[in-house]
């Protein structure tokens, strides 16, 4: 994900959606819940946030919240991990 377009808690569900083939609504429901990862995505998968300081910059408090689920994640799954290249 290129971090240089992503600037709300929306931009970054609809890369997520895009990227893991699921309907947005979907990744925006189950980001706020926790679950996206554990049920709806068959890996194994990774997701590589580029330009990440970018999106921190844009997103805020936001940008916090989602690095912190998307690690829950990952700690959860064998079979998922999370690079954030801050660039």
């Amino acid at each position: 994900m290129d971090g240089r377009s992503i600037h709300s808690l929306d931009d970054l569900y609809d890369r997520l959606a895009s990227r893991l083939a699921l309907p947005g609504t979907s990744v925006a429901i189950s980001m706020r819940s926790g679950d996206v990862l554990s049920t709806d995505v068959e890996g194994p998968f990774e997701i590589v946030w580029k330009h990440a300081r970018d999106s921190k910059r844009s997103m805020g408090k936001d940008y916090d919240r989602a690095v912190k689920l998307l690690r829950e994640q990952e700690k959860e799954r064998d079979d998922f991990k999370l690079t954030i290249e801050q660039q």
